[in-house]
């Protein structure tokens, strides 16, 4: 298996980047659109658990859209073949003295593109 094929990971980190820039710009139909769309879609947020699509869609309609901006550092992108990657990433908000965030997603190509399968988002204190 072929580790970091330049052209898949660079479709991955362009799918990351559009992920995050509708993450910040809380653009609910893009991050609809990224993660698949498949009851075994899982996302673990800093406080819930989302199993299906379903509860990711009716957790991104409800959350708030103020305070969203943040800095990422120590990305991490990953691609395993052509068809699976994995991202990883730290990130601080203003709002966030003294914690910091980690997020880490598990992408698919599927017929329609790159889609997050698994997600999970956690805030510890910063050593």
């Amino acid at each position: 298996m072929e580790i970091d094929i330049p052209e898949v990971r660079a479709e991955v980190e362009a799918a990351f980047a559009r992920y995050e820039q509708a993450l910040v710009t809380n653009d609910v139909p893009v991050l609809e659109e990224l993660f698949r769309d498949a009851p075994q879609t899982i996302r673990y947020g800093v406080g819930e658990n989302l199993y299906g699509m379903e509860a990711i869609r009716a957790f991104r309609r409800a959350r708030p859209s103020v305070g969203l901006m943040r800095h990422l550092f120590r990305t991490e992108i990953t691609t395993y073949g052509r068809d699976l990657a994995t991202a990883n990433t730290m990130f601080r908000r203003d709002a966030m003295v003294g914690k910091v965030g980690r997020q880490s997603q598990t992408w698919v190509r599927f017929p329609e593109g790159w889609r997050v399968v698994s997600a999970h988002v956690s805030v510890i204190a910063e050593v």
